[in-house]
């Protein structure tokens, strides 16, 4: 298991992703935007988001580091766009975190399956630090 950082941009991700990328001497990051994302006929996807970032991570110096452009619409306010990632193959000791850290805080997303994981959530918790609480497995990147 580990906490990984997880960093939000206001549209300029790809470039942030690929200056630290340059800087740090890390393998070229492998970028997913919103555009290729599965079609949600609920919620269709803006123009302008559809070439936004919504994941890509490097490894600098041993550490993950993830980063991902805000939703067109979407709060940024430089200097609060670092969330904690908490990633695991424990299902059961995912679920226990968010629970404890929920109290008294605010859910962003309830816990849920997604296209990208088996399990996933976020929330701000008591203390205003965002959380995100994801499975990994072999199959995520």
């Amino acid at each position: 298991m580990s906490i990984d950082v997880y960093l939000n941009f206001n549209g300029n991700t790809r470039q942030a992703v690929e200056f630290y990328a340059e800087v740090f001497e890390t393998e070229p990051p492998s970028i997913m935007t919103f555009g290729e994302t599965p079609p949600d006929p609920n919620y269709p996807l803006p123009e302008e988001a559809k070439d936004l970032v919504m994941h890509t991570r490097l490894n600098i110096m041993g550490s993950n580091v993830m980063f991902s452009d805000v939703f067109p619409g979407m709060p940024h306010t430089v200097g609060n766009n670092i969330t904690l990632a908490i990633v695991s193959k424990d299902i059961e000791l995912l679920k226990s975190l968010f629970h404890k850290l929920k109290e008294g805080g605010k859910i962003g997303m309830e816990l849920q399956e997604t296209f990208w994981s088996q399990l996933y959530g976020n929330l701000t918790d008591k203390f205003g630090i965002q959380w995100q609480i994801n499975h990994e497995d072999n199959e995520n990147k």
